[in-house]
């Protein structure tokens, strides 16, 4: 339990423990404002793991397991987190690139080959979006398009797949753009006169309902329940992103972080380290005795401004540091 006023560092430390184990900021905008300013490097070191944000020449990032350098995908999935913030709300309200950082977070944590899948892509994508724009400025002839085509359709079937299975645990609605030959031939015209990629898992999406129980996987325990829940469903089938109350909201994001607690422990058969950044304040009384449930069974390091509301939860056997 780290425990201090706001802007003594306490949400860093959460923000180090989660970049070792996903190999980025969850904070930071650009990866250059994880280094303080007016510094050149930061460096983020366990006993065995090391990350260094280098800006004294280039900006540069070097990964390091038991002082070996290693590439970005090798390095992530040494180390397994779950992180549950306030500001984790976005990822049911805001856009659809908030939500895809989320599963590329996850996922690259469990997976190898998602890792290798995403890194590949997004260079070919960004490669594919430029000859585009030589073939509508320059008129460059369309087949220049077949290498990076295939390296978008083989790829993005890793993606998709990884991903797919992720949200049905979750029990969430995939909204994808399967990205394949002939859809790439489909919108041919279109991407040439934009010089933008239009197909394919950058473009995917996922929705959450509004009623949480969708969520949280819960079954009702009678036919009479099922049959009301399905009403429910198919009423209430809307995002929770326009249609939620603020607490509907919160309640979505919690069942879906308990969800994903579950889904790292059944692929990798070990327990994540779980980071609790001053959560106690956004949830009630039921759903923090939900996460009183969940602390104990795992390595949990929480934050917080007000040690009293810990203290009202009754938590005991914690490791107190006070910034």
């Amino acid at each position: 339990m780290i425990v201090g006023p706001n802007a003594t560092g306490k949400t860093n430390i959460l923000e180090a423990i989660y970049a070792l184990a996903t190999g980025k900021s969850f904070r930071a905008d650009t990866e250059l404002e994880v280094i303080k300013e007016n510094s050149d490097f930061a460096s983020i070191k366990t006993d065995n793991l090391e990350i260094l944000f280098d800006n004294r020449e280039r900006f540069t990032k070097t990964y390091r397991v038991n002082g070996v350098g290693k590439r970005q995908q090798d390095f992530v999935g040494n180390l397994r987190a779950v992180l549950f913030c306030p500001q984790d709300i976005e990822i049911v309200t805001d856009g659809p690139s908030i939500r895809r950082h989320y599963l590329d977070l996850v996922l690259s944590q469990i997976f190898k080959d998602y890792r290798l899948a995403i890194s590949i892509y997004e260079k070919a994508l960004r490669q594919r979006n430029k000859l585009l724009w030589r073939i509508r400025e320059e008129n460059l002839p369309h087949d220049q398009l077949s290498y990076w085509d295939d390296l978008l359709i083989n790829n993005g079937k890793v993606i998709h797949e990884k991903r797919r299975d992720y949200l049905k645990f979750l029990g969430v609605q995939y909204d994808h753009s399967i990205i394949s030959a002939e859809r790439l031939e489909k919108y041919a015209h279109e991407e040439i006169a934009s010089a933008t990629t239009l197909v394919g898992p950058h473009r995917d999406d996922f929705l959450v309902p509004c009623h949480p129980e969708l969520v949280s996987g819960s079954r009702p325990e009678t036919e009479g329940s099922k049959n009301q829940m399905l009403k429910q469903v198919q009423h209430d089938i809307r995002p929770v992103k326009n249609y939620g109350s603020r607490g509907e909201q919160r309640l979505a994001i919690f069942n879906i972080k308990l969800k994903e607690l579950e889904y790292v422990e059944k692929i990798t058969g070990e327990k994540p380290i779980l980071l609790l950044d001053d959560i106690f304040s956004e949830l009630d009384h039921k759903n923090r005795h939900k996460i009183l449930e969940i602390i104990p069974k795992q390595q949990t390091i929480m934050t917080t401004t007000d040690l009293h509301l810990i203290e009202k939860t009754h938590l005991k056997d914690f490791q107190l540091i006070t910034l």
